[in-house]
């Protein structure tokens, strides 16, 4: 009996005929065991070979199975594939084969996705050896690449070119190539500088996986920045060397793009040259680039470590520059800056120094922002030298004030704490709190409506003034 041939990869129409053709003598087997005690010796011969040729049958059926399924790309079923591959062709992070392995600063190598993952989750140890990392930056590993593209080969599976492999974060080795000519044009001609500022402004609002990519390496934002700092030096030897307003708009505008991720915060704000030229920006740039350096400040100022390095590096008075004379939206950005700033006792001291309680005021007692603004000064109220500022500003009737007209729980809270401090630090206030409850019942109608922590200010003070009021009698 002729042998039977084996059967190509993917023919649907072969594999047909091979079940036919078995279920035929699978028939043939069983009909020939009903009849077994009847038939010769030579027909018992001849439905040995009809066994034999179903075994070559299943055997072929099986190569098609096999071959079938080993020409799935390793992305669809690298699980299988992982494990039967060698150890060292194994990502140790995700024990899967690779896809795009990289080497990190500690020699080992790692499935690009993987390593990047664990990178932006904040670690900074080799996850093998538990070395301290010297950077982030990913080398590519062509040579294991070279020997699992070799080895998927030889097994007939499909292997995952790198230029369409999809990283963790979304990128693609296409974006990470674009990425890198874009950084490069910063090095070139005015024309090309602004294009490419241009682009990366837009890439990194719109596309997250943009935003990674500058964690990946700290040599990244100083290529970013290169245009600034150039003519930051330039400036300082030659007045007549100005920066370009609309590409420092754009550098900024990626700036603040760039810190929006969280992983990047850390990275932008110790690059030694990003704040002083958010700085700049608050200064002397367009309304756009001065809004958006409060916002990249305010973004970046979510890390407490942050909150110091912004303090220490002289940020605090432009911001309360930009609060007091701004556009509306950029005042917004610099009030949740100083805001989150101030959260810091240092930051503080350092505020109201620059004059940030006179100018809160003034913005309060117009009306402008002033729930945004009376959270800063609540804040603000641990700080001796704050209270007694508001104090020799006549701050008092004008809390009192927006306490009996406006309605939000949050400002009227707001309100009555400061003054609650105020009345701790200078008893004489009290007489213009004795007048407004004798006059209009403020006090007394907050302790009654007024949020839980309102109504403790409020009693608190009641009782000041009740006490007082037991003395002078006495």
């Amino acid at each position: 009996m002729a042998k039977t041939s084996v059967i190509s990869e993917g023919d649907a129409t072969k594999v047909s005929e091979l079940k036919k053709e078995l279920r035929f003598l699978v028939k043939a087997i069983l009909e020939e065991e009903k009849d077994n005690e009847f038939i010769s010796n030579s027909t018992k011969l001849c439905c040995i070979d009809v066994i034999d040729k179903a075994k070559e049958v299943l055997s072929c059926l099986k190569e098609v199975k096999i071959k079938k399924t080993t020409s799935l790309r390793v992305g669809d079923d690298h699980n299988d594939c992982s494990l039967s591959c060698p150890p060292e062709f194994r990502c140790p992070l995700s024990k899967q084969l690779m896809r795009d392995p990289v080497v990190i600063s500690t020699g080992k190598t790692y499935d690009r996705p993987f390593i990047q993952k664990w990178l932006k989750a904040g670690h900074i140890i080799c996850p093998l050896t538990q070395q301290v990392l010297s950077h982030s930056l990913l080398t590519p590993n062509y040579l294991v690449r070279e020997m699992i593209s070799q080895w998927c080969q030889t097994r007939g599976i499909k292997y995952l070119d790198p230029v369409t492999s999809i990283n963790e974060d979304g990128s693609t080795e296409t974006d990470r190539d674009r990425f890198v000519s874009l950084l490069d044009e910063m090095s070139k001609s005015m024309p090309e500088q602004k294009s490419a500022a241009k682009e990366l402004r837009l890439l990194t609002k719109r596309t997250p996986s943009f935003r990674g990519l500058f964690g990946e390496s700290s040599d990244y934002i100083p290529q970013l920045l290169k245009p600034l700092t150039q003519k930051r030096g330039l400036s300082r030897s030659r007045n007549n060397e100005t920066v370009d307003p609309n590409l420092q708009e754009d550098l900024i505008t990626t700036l603040l793009n760039i810190s929006i991720h969280d992983s990047n915060k850390k990275l932008v704000a110790e690059t030694p040259m990003v704040i002083p030229l958010l700085i700049d920006g608050l200064i002397s740039g367009t309304p756009a680039s001065r809004s958006n350096s409060a916002a990249a400040l305010f973004t970046l100022s979510a890390l407490d470590s942050n909150k110091i390095l912004i303090g220490k590096s002289g940020a605090i008075k432009p911001l309360i520059s930009l609060l007091d004379e701004g556009h509306p939206l950029a005042m917004k950005d610099a009030a949740s800056a100083i805001f989150n700033l101030c959260i810091v006792q240092e930051n503080k001291a350092r505020a109201v120094h620059e004059g940030l309680v006179s100018v809160i005021l003034k913005k309060i007692k117009n009306g402008v922002n002033v729930d945004e603004l009376l959270a800063i000064l609540a804040m603000l109220s641990t700080n001796q030298r704050a209270i007694q500022e508001l104090t020799e500003l006549g701050a008092v009737p004008t809390f009192l004030g927006i306490i009996r007209e406006d309605s939000c729980a949050r400002i009227r809270e707001n309100c009555i704490a400061i003054l609650y401090t105020i009345c701790i630090n200078d008893r004489t206030k009290l007489r213009d709190m004795r007048e407004e409850e004798r006059v209009h019942g403020t006090l007394s109608h907050l302790a009654q409506d007024g949020t839980s922590r309102a109504k403790r200010k409020a009693n608190g003070i009641l009782e000041k003034l009740n006490r007082s009021f037991n003395i002078t009698h006495t």
